[in-house]
């Protein structure tokens, strides 16, 4: 009898490790694609990564939400329309940034819309200590957005040189 509740334990136990492995390997998989989304600003695959965040519960997803909004405004025609969706997506980042201002990948998406926004707009106050959150907590982020933030910095005025 107790063999068999050893045995039905490790079993779920393995289930459970198998299935929480799986998932950290699809989130890292959805951060590939959403940062290759909004490097490349492709409106049908900016839409896709847009589908994911909305499935997606937690406050990570509104800080995606508001970065592939504002990147997805620069496609828009109607220049009312392309502001319209670039403050909601301004508004959705700035929340998450509030609540969370120690997080720099948060940051590093707020330094990405920042130097690439048009001056216009004026949304590029924060890049200073967007740069120093980035460079100060780099080791501490996950691979995925490492890697993201070394393929940024090849581009990126404020992140040249980092490694």
């Amino acid at each position: 009898m107790m063999k068999k509740s050893v045995k039905l334990l490790l079993g779920l136990l393995f289930v459970v490790g198998v299935t929480c492995f799986s998932a950290n390997a699809q989130t890292a998989l959805e951060k590939k694609a959403l940062y290759s989304a909004l490097s490349v600003g492709n409106e049908s695959a900016l839409d896709k990564q847009m589908s994911v965040i909305k499935q997606l519960k937690g406050k990570q997803a509104e800080a995606f939400e508001g970065a592939l909004l504002m990147r997805k405004s620069a496609l828009l025609k109607v220049p009312v329309q392309k502001l319209n969706m670039f403050k909601q997506g301004a508004k959705l980042l700035e929340a998450s940034i509030n609540r969370e201002p120690q997080n720099a990948e948060y940051r590093f998406l707020r330094l990405m819309i920042q130097e690439n926004a048009p001056k216009v707009v004026g949304y590029n106050k924060n890049i200073t200590e967007d740069v120093s959150a980035v460079k100060n907590n780099y080791r501490s982020l996950p691979a995925e957005t490492q890697q993201a933030i070394v393929a940024y910095s090849k581009s990126s005025k404020s992140l040249k040189g980092l490694k």
